[in-house]
């Protein structure tokens, strides 16, 4: 099955007006400390745990994801008499909903989609379990697994990495885009259940097993579920992701010229380009494994330009509406403190013409290490994330021995 993969292509994806930004000491507001929410997915309950935290009196309120051992701080809460609003920039999605006491109820919009009904979410406070584990488990889903998606007619197999610790579970499923990001959850008499948000969109993984070697289930979503199948494998491995894109027949170099967020064309036959080694991202500020991937090249660009590095990003974006594409793009660039050139290459789907001389654009994000010559030399397709513990290490050294390479190039 042809498809784009957008940080996972199998998956996904202000009715109150203006909002005061800080809530007046004499206001009610979310209590601060853990709570636990849970999406009403049609498939599925999907749990989530959140904590709100405030600053100084008179000062914003904010929402932290936590997913094992990830947390994610989001924008500020902002209140209007007993409804709270909680925008996620990152993602351009939004929690509108209603609060009393210890109970927050509402929607989760996604903003960007057009007369989006919103999943609706109720949320409770408290320091509760993500999930309820029922007896004791009898068999462990401790190491690694090759995975499949059974509705996905390419067949390839994916790594699923799990660690159990007291019946709690933590862990990540990686395809050839990227990860599931931080999983955690329970194994019990039952089988397993795994669920993990962050702002964008919801999952669940759910399975029993056949046996001690294998299992099935299901991976649920806001927008549906797949049955899954697992195996275990203490070798599972993906594709090798500097084979998946390639270049076209008689193609060597990138030709784009594209706008960065000044409206200034950027191309990599600019002077600040010659004689350097450059990285082309390909991303969008929508996707997931993209942000990961910016969450590293942020710091490492700052600590390596002056060896002679460039790195470009190009944004596919849900909208080419040019006030749109201002916002998303000035978040993502402001929430990483990213200094290389980000340049806006159009909307989703756009990398044909843009990017003529690749083969087929296979995932959100891909990376072009670009020689002293202009000559491109390796493609990454994908981004595993910091979620897949030594797949991540792995990445990172090679990432750097390219690049160590090709500055040592005469």
């Amino acid at each position: 099955m042809k498809k784009y993969i957008f940080s996972l292509g199998i998956l996904i994806p202000l009715f109150f007006g203006a909002c005061n930004s800080k809530s007046p000491q004499n206001e009610q507001s979310l209590k601060d400390g853990k709570w636990r929410g849970e999406f009403s997915a049609k498939e599925g309950i999907i749990p989530f745990i959140f904590e709100i935290k405030k600053g100084a009196p008179n000062t914003n309120t904010y929402l932290t994801f936590i997913n094992g051992g990830e947390e994610v701080i989001s924008d500020s809460v902002t209140y209007r008499g007993d409804s709270v609003f909680i925008p996620i920039k990152a993602y351009d999605t939004q929690f509108e909903g209603v609060f009393k006491g210890d109970t927050l109820s509402g929607v989760f919009k996604r903003l960007f989609a057009d007369n989006d009904k919103g999943l609706p979410f109720k949320a409770i406070y408290g320091e509760s379990p993500r999930f309820t584990a029922e007896g004791t488990a009898t068999d462990t889903l401790t190491g690694k697994w090759d995975i499949q998606f059974l509705t996905d007619s390419s067949s390839v197999s994916n790594v699923g990495i799990f660690k159990q610790d007291n019946g709690i579970l933590t862990g990540s499923i990686l395809t050839n885009s990227g990860d599931l990001r931080y999983l955690e959850g329970v194994i019990d008499q039952n089988g397993f259940k795994l669920s993990a948000f962050a702002g964008l969109s919801p999952y669940l993984v759910q399975g029993k097993f056949t046996d001690k070697n294998n299992f099935e289930g299901e991976f649920i979503t806001a927008r549906g579920k797949q049955k899954i199948k697992g195996q275990r494998n203490d070798k599972a491995t993906l594709a090798d992701p500097y084979t998946l894109t390639k270049l076209k027949p008689g193609s060597k170099s990138l030709s784009f010229k594209l706008p960065d967020l000044k409206g200034n064309t950027v191309s990599l036959s600019d002077d600040k380009f010659k004689g350097k080694v450059v990285i082309v991202s390909i991303l969008g500020s929508w996707c997931p494994n993209c942000l990961d991937e910016a969450a590293f090249l942020a710091p490492w660009y700052r600590d390596n330009k002056s060896r002679g590095v460039e790195i470009v990003g190009l944004a596919f974006e849900r909208k080419d509406d040019p006030e749109y594409v201002n916002k998303v793009l000035s978040n993502f660039v402001q929430k990483y403190n990213i200094e290389y050139d980000v340049l806006f290459a159009g909307k989703i789907g756009a990398d044909k013409t843009v990017l003529p001389e690749i083969d087929g654009l296979k995932s959100y994000p891909t990376t072009f290490f670009i020689d002293k010559k202009g000559n491109v030399r390796k493609i990454h397709t994908g981004f595993n994330g910091p979620a897949t513990g030594l797949f991540y290490d792995e990445f990172k050294a090679d990432f750097n021995k390219i690049i160590d390479d090709l500055l040592n190039e005469k």
